[in-house]
């Protein structure tokens, strides 16, 4: 038998709220990078029905530069919890 293999309906329960949970999570943090960076790099008069070379690479700094302080953020986080 597997040692991490949850044992009881209330174990399962809860790491299904966790799943369901950190999907909650990656969707908010999909759709605030993509809100950010849309709003940030592309004018509000669209000229042409693609984006232009200074839009996509103002979009690739920015996800970029997202996912690294959006990391970094987590690292330090995940470092500030000790032990309660």
């Amino acid at each position: 038998m597997a040692a991490n293999k949850p044992s009881s309906a209330l174990e399962k329960e809860q790491i299904f709220g966790m799943a369901e949970k950190e999907m909650e999570y990656r969707v908010e943090l999909f759709n605030k990078l993509t809100q950010t960076c849309f709003s940030k790099c592309v004018e509000n008069r669209y000229k042409e029905s693609e984006l232009n070379m200074g839009e996509n690479s103002c979009i690739d700094r920015c996800v970029s530069k997202y996912w690294q302080v959006t990391n970094l953020v987590g690292q330090l986080l995940g470092n500030n919890q000790g032990p309660m």
